[in-house]
């Protein structure tokens, strides 16, 4: 084996080694938006008081209480959507590196 292709090899194992790094690092960071945003405490505690909020504007018949805690309830359904949204696509994207990253290590550095 010459130097030259020692080098080659030396460089694919460190892109191998960052690309399979940063695979795993999109995977958790995507886990941790998904256990974050979408269960978060202050998520559950706005959708609580949202909900009492829309309770009491049908108990008192306030029709413009009930219509803007709805408005609320569905603001806060498509943030938590889009927070599952981001956490699915970085984990998607991160186990596409991984895969990525084990199919370079498999075709030209375990040869």
């Amino acid at each position: 084996m010459e130097l030259m292709e020692m080098d080659i090899q030396f460089i694919l194992l460190i892109m191998d080694a960052s690309l399979f790094g940063l695979g795993v690092l999109m995977v958790l960071f995507g886990l941790g938006i998904l256990a974050k945003k979408a269960f978060g405490a202050e998520v559950q505690n706005l959708a609580d008081t949202t909900s009492k909020l829309a309770q009491k504007g049908i108990a008192d018949d306030i029709a413009g209480l009930v219509g803007n805690a709805s408005a609320l309830m569905n603001a806060l359904q498509e943030m938590i959507k889009t927070a599952r949204g981001i956490g699915m696509f970085l984990i998607l994207i991160g186990g596409i590196f991984i895969a990525g990253s084990l199919l370079i290590l498999v075709e030209f550095i375990l040869v």
